[in-house]
C-alpha cells in the first residue's frame, strides 16, 4: 500500500512540475529516482504487461491530479499577477538545465560533434517555432484533418514526457496550446483533446523505445541534441527587457528558477 501511495506522490509531483515552463518531467522523475522504472514500463510494457499497466496507471493517476491542482492554483494565480517577473523565473530554470544537460553528454574533448549535434537541436527547436501558433489545437469542427493534426501535436509532446531535460509545458508553449490544455486540464474539459492525447500515448510509446535504445548506443549524441534544444528554446522564453523596480526583481527571479533547477540536478547527480 504504501509503495503504491509512493508510486502516486511521485507521479503527481511530477505531473504539477511539468506545467512550470522550463521545468522537465523527466528530470524531475529521475531526482525522485523513478524515471528508469518509467522508461521500463513503457518501451518494454509487452513483456510484463499487467504488471506495467497498473504502474503507470498509478503513476498517471498521480500526475494528471498534479497538472491540475498545481496549474489551477500555483502557476496561472502566478503568471496572471506577475508575468514579468515569473517568466523570468521559467527563463532561469531553462538556462539552469543547461550545464546539466552538457555534462551528461560525457563530452571529453571538444570536437565537431560538439557542435554539430547541438545544431540538430537548436533547427529542431527553430523548426517548432515556425509552426503558426494554435495549429494543433483543436478546432471548432472535430474534422478528419484537425484531428490529425492533434495527433501530430500530442507525438512532438510526448518527446518532452520522455527526453530528459525537455520541458511538456515548454513544448505546449511553443506549439501555443498552453493555455488551452492548462484550462481543459482545470475544467475537465477533455472530449476536444482526445486525439492529442492519443498522439501523446503513441508518441510516448514510440520515444521511450528510441530513447532506451540511443542511450545504449548513442548516449553523446543523444544529450548533445538535447542540449542544443535548451539552447534554441532561450530566445522563445524571452518575455521582453524589464525597466524601472523591475530590472532587479526580474535578475532575482532569474537566479532563483536558474539555483533552483541546478541544486535539483545536484541533488540528482548525488543520488
Amino acid at each position: 500500500m504504501l509503495k503504491s501511495l509512493l508510486v502516486i506522490f511521485k507521479g503527481f509531483f511530477v505531473g504539477g512540475t511539468m506545467m512550470v515552463p522550463g521545468v522537465s518531467g523527466g528530470s524531475m522523475a529521475m531526482i525522485l529516482g523513478i524515471y528508469n522504472r518509467l522508461i521500463e514500463g513503457i518501451a518494454n510494457f509487452r513483456k510484463s504487461p499487467a504488471k506495467n499497466a497498473v504502474f503507470l496507471i498509478k503513476f498517471g493517476l498521480g500526475a494528471v491530479f498534479g497538472i491540475a491542482l498545481f496549474s489551477r492554483f500555483v502557476i496561472t494565480p502566478l503568471l496572471n499577477a506577475f508575468p514579468l517577473q515569473v517568466s523570468y523565473f521559467f527563463l532561469g530554470a531553462v538556462a539552469g538545465g543547461i550545464p546539466m544537460i552538457y555534462k551528461t553528454a560525457g563530452v571529453k574533448k571538444f570536437n565537431l560533434n560538439a557542435i554539430i549535434y547541438p545544431v540538430i537541436g537548436i533547427i529542431f527547436v527553430l523548426l517548432i517555432a515556425i509552426i503558426p501558433e494554435g495549429l494543433f489545437a483543436p478546432g471548432n469542427e472535430l474534422t478528419l484533418g484537425n484531428m490529425v493534426l492533434q495527433f501530430l501535436g500530442g507525438i512532438i509532446i510526448a518527446i518532452g514526457l520522455i527526453l530528459p531535460g525537455i520541458s511538456v509545458s515548454q513544448l505546449l508553449l511553443m506549439l501555443g496550446l498552453y493555455g488551452s490544455v492548462v484550462s481543459a486540464i482545470t475544467t475537465f474539459n477533455l472530449l476536444p483533446f482526445i486525439p492529442l492525447a492519443l498522439g501523446v500515448v503513441i508518441g510516448s510509446l514510440l520515444s521511450a523505445k528510441l530513447m532506451d535504445k540511443a542511450m545504449q548506443k548513442y548516449p553523446e549524441a543523444t544529450y548533445l541534441i538535447v542540449f542544443g534544444f535548451l539552447l534554441g528554446s532561450l530566445p522563445e522564453l524571452f518575455p521582453g527587457i524589464p525597466t524601472g523596480i523591475n530590472i532587479p526583481i526580474c535578475i532575482l527571479t532569474f537566479v532563483l528558477g536558474f539555483g533552483f533547477i541546478y541544486l535539483l540536478q545536484r541533488l540528482e547527480n548525488s543520488k
